[in-house]
């Protein structure tokens, strides 16, 4: 059984919850929720670190107890901690933890004071308005937690990007352990790059006469087998994961590949393609007749339908097809492409690396430029920097970068717009900085015009470069703000600043579609990895899959500039003058690249 750090992660995660639910000390708590995100980020397999002997305590968080409890889930999928929570408390609790709203502490005063154990029981103390009653909720508070267990109840469940993408690929290296597999691939929204994921869809050629789906279906990760044939078998893995592998021969991979990574919308639009052509489209090929013309590729079957061949990224069915025939599909941003990162956090807030560990591995990825943005004072949770901090860590960063060869740190901020639309730090201390990133941390529920004015009104302060996480959603946990996006994208063009695609996997925020917006506005974006330590700057894939999914090139990117292309585009975002009187003309016209 391979197992990959997402379920490593997923475990102490599980242990951190439950032992809140109960109670229990917070360091300790802590302790296991710092384990799942360094283990969850970890650019190497603990596995694989087991399988060598190598000391697990020497990395980030990880001490000799909570590493041999590693060894114990690489082991055995799980471990004794887990298995003894869950039986002292009732089992069906754990879906409550999965409910926007309600953190463990919030499900351990409603399983005291009400005795709620299940949705169910959540669902009709919130319609019966018994949870109003509870010291610290109230009536809205029993609204929202009534609308939200009503969606989870109607909903599929959905893994974040990376975690998906970890699974996969820990059954495809089992599966290409198999004999007579030759290639085994993932297809579906995973290949798409969606921002979550709901069933794994994998893919398989093979020799006549081997083994794969027997071992697929017998498998130690799998809890239960819900069909099983030669070509074709479906399992429930033992974290809850459905899965659906295909296997078929190497003429047909091409097709079957392009098939079962959809979308189904780009699929039926090829197959319309065909049949005007007089062709036939499946999984098996691309057929005049009944002979087979196309399908040991994805490229053949296109090139076969007289396209070019089209990135699974942007298929989806929203005019890649009608693009790809005049032949002007974009080349999309790839990862390569970017020349350093325009957010991150150091320990002088709440990141868990000092800005001098933060620039040496950026340096490593082979960055130009790193802007060190850390929270400004009204995030005191975070450890937000007043002027004064902020002022110091400047003159830090002057030294640093007198002596740093090979990349320069940018000195940035990020600073919380407030519910007016002002800025959390006095422009005496902005004015000092590279650039502003401006972000919402607080009242994500203003009404429509309230927060859209709010964006607006941050957007036009002097000192303002890029606006961060522009809807504020947390992926299964709090739904984006409710704003008026195109208005705020438009605003973003008049007055010259930028917009960030931010990278961590429960934002993705820009999404695809407003990235695409972005674009047709002329509107340049910023993938950012936010990262809070320097395993994070790794997330910057799935943001660089957003972008793509959302048509962006590199021109359209704002970090895939050189930093002396780069400092004249943040210089001119600084110290700007307010306009005048409202509907006035903008200060000055939005940067492009051709």
């Amino acid at each position: 059984m391979t197992v990959v750090n997402a379920d490593v992660a997923a475990v102490f995660s599980r242990i951190a919850d439950l032992l809140e639910v109960q109670g229990a000390n917070p360091f300790r708590i802590r302790a296991y929720r710092n384990a799942a995100r360094n283990v969850g980020e970890l650019g190497r397999s603990v596995a694989a670190m087991v399988e060598a002997g190598e000391d697990l305590d020497q990395l980030p968080g990880i001490g000799p107890d909570l590493a041999g409890k590693i060894g114990e889930i690489v082991a055995t999928g799980t471990c004794e901690q887990l298995e003894r929570l869950r039986q002292e408390l009732p089992p069906a609790i754990t879906e409550l933890l999965a409910i926007p709203r309600l953190g463990p502490k919030r499900v351990r005063t409603l399983h005291q004071e009400l005795g709620v154990k299940t949705i169910a029981e959540l669902l009709r103390c919130a319609r019966g308005g018994r949870i109003r009653a509870v010291p610290g909720f109230g009536p809205t508070m029993e609204r929202l937690i009534l609308e939200a267990a009503s969606a989870r109840l109607a909903q599929e469940r959905r893994l974040k990007l990376p975690v998906a993408a970890q699974i996969a690929e820990g059954l495809l290296g089992e599966l290409r352990a198999v004999p007579g597999v030759r290639q085994a691939v993932a297809a579906g929204s995973l290949r798409r790059m969606r921002d979550t994921v709901g069933d794994l869809d994998l893919l398989v050629t093979t020799e006549r006469g081997s083994p794969v789906m027997q071992r697929f279906a017998e498998g130690p990760r799998v809890e239960r087998v819900l069909s099983r044939g030669t070509t074709r078998a479906t399992v429930v893995l033992r974290n809850g994961v459905q899965v659906d592998l295909r296997a078929v021969q190497p003429a047909s991979f091409g097709s079957a590949w392009l098939y079962f990574t959809g979308s189904k919308a780009h699929n039926i639009a090829l197959r319309r393609l065909a049949q005007e052509a007089g062709l036939k489209l499946n999984e098996y090929g691309l057929f005049r007749d009944h002979e087979r013309i196309a399908g040991d590729s994805e490229l053949s079957v296109y090139r076969a339908l007289g396209l070019p061949f089209i990135e699974p990224e942007l298929r989806e069915d929203r005019g890649e097809i009608e693009v790809a025939r005049a032949r002007l599909l974009p080349r999309l941003v790839r990862l390569a492409d970017l020349r350093g990162d325009l957010h991150s956090h150091t320990s002088d807030s709440d990141g868990r690396d000092s800005v001098e560990a933060m620039a040496q591995a950026a340096l490593a990825r082979g960055w130009s430029y790193l802007a060190i943005t850390d929270h400004s004072q009204r995030l005191a949770v975070a450890g937000g920097l007043d002027a004064g901090r902020l002022a110091r860590q400047i003159d830090r960063i002057d030294a640093l970068n007198a002596r740093l060869q090979g990349i320069v740190l940018l000195k940035g901020a990020e600073v919380d717009i407030l519910e007016d639309g002002s800025l959390d730090l006095p422009d005496a201390i902005l004015g000092r900085l590279d650039l502003v990133i401006g972000a919402i941390h607080h009242r994500f529920d203003l009404p429509r015009e309230r927060q859209t004015a709010r964006l607006l009104r941050a957007m036009e302060h002097p000192y303002f470069t890029i606006l961060a996480h522009p809807t504020g959603r947390l992926i299964d946990q709090r739904g984006p703000c409710d704003i008026d996006l195109p208005r705020v994208i438009r605003a973003a063009r008049e007055r010259g600043c930028y917009l960030e695609c931010n990278a961590q996997p429960e934002r993705l925020d820009l999404t695809d579609l407003a990235c695409r917006i972005a674009r047709d506005e002329g509107v340049l974006v910023s993938i950012a990895s936010d990262a809070h330590g320097v395993l994070e700057f790794g997330h910057l894939e799935h943001g660089v899959a957003t972008a793509r999914r959302g048509w962006l090139r590199a021109a359209d990117v704002l970090n895939t500039r050189s930093l002396d292309e780069l400092r004249p585009l943040l210089a001119a975002t600084m110290g700007l003058a307010a306009p005048s009187r409202p509907g006035a003309p903008p200060r000055r016209a939005a940067v492009h690249a051709a």
